[in-house]
């Protein structure tokens, strides 16, 4: 980041010459910071409305752990997906309020105030192998401010589970539907709902599952209208998507 790109925009402000809405656009496109390894963009969440989310599979501990350093110097609430209790415990050392979800997999700092969302977002998984990736979702929501119900092993194995849960489910204002094997749920969950539905394929299944691509064409040709489809075991990707259309939506359905 240049602090001179920063007391130029800010000087333009204080003489007139410049918009405070014009000032945060430019504020938007600052450089990021640069690791060599890494370029760390800490003006994500004045473009997005969120932080940057680090995502931990395939980097060094070295490398994590400085990025942690980096993070938490301009933002109190970090969040790191896909981390091994490993790279916890090496972030750890360094930050210890750093916290492990350990069925997620996901390493959260928690410094700054979230501001919370009205509304509520559904994780629903077929079995419980699918846990992990309903929890990759249902933490990610949490940490961007969203409150989450969580209804598990609810799968069309014995679909009565399902029903005797619908109605917590219809107090949502977005669902996060995750199911491996034929990926069947997403469909069924689709048809009995008047919200937007995120299907999750996961990689859960015998051989003919090919490692969740079996339940991801099932959701894409789902016959229930207004289910999107993420990647295979993308539970950070549902969860994000779903607290921005929870943040759009609330206010407008029933809290």
């Amino acid at each position: 980041m240049k602090i001179e790109a920063i007391r130029a925009l800010l000087k333009k402000v204080k003489s007139g010459k410049l918009s405070v809405d014009k000032a945060m656009e430019g504020l938007k496109n600052l450089p990021f910071e640069e690791l060599h390894f890494a370029k760390i963009d800490h003006h994500r969440s004045i473009r997005t409305g969120y932080p940057e989310v680090v995502f931990s599979q395939g980097k060094t501990l070295g490398q994590l752990v400085m990025i942690f350093e980096r993070l938490v110097k301009k933002s109190g609430n970090i969040m790191a997906t896909r981390a091994t209790l490993e790279a916890y415990e090496a972030v750890r050392q360094r930050i210890p309020d750093a916290v492990y979800h350990e069925a997620a997999r996901i390493i959260t700092v928690d410094r700054a105030k979230i501001k919370k969302q009205k509304g509520i977002i559904a994780v629903v998984s077929a079995g419980t192998s699918d846990i992990p990736v309903a929890e990759e979702a249902a933490v990610t929501a949490e940490k961007l401010g969203n409150e989450v119900l969580r209804v598990y092993d609810v799968g069309v194995a014995g679909i009565h589970r399902l029903f005797a849960s619908m109605a917590s489910i219809n107090r949502a204002n977005v669902l996060v539907v995750v199911a491996g094997m034929e990926g069947a749920l997403a469909s069924v969950v689709g048809g009995l709902v008047d919200t937007p539905v995120i299907a999750v394929p996961t990689s859960i299944g015998y051989g003919a599952s090919f490692g969740g691509l079996a339940a991801l064409l099932a959701m894409l040709n789902s016959c229930a209208s207004g289910v999107g489809v993420v990647n295979i075991d993308n539970g950070f990707g549902a969860g994000f998507l779903a607290s921005k259309i929870n943040k759009l939506t609330c206010g407008r359905k029933k809290q």
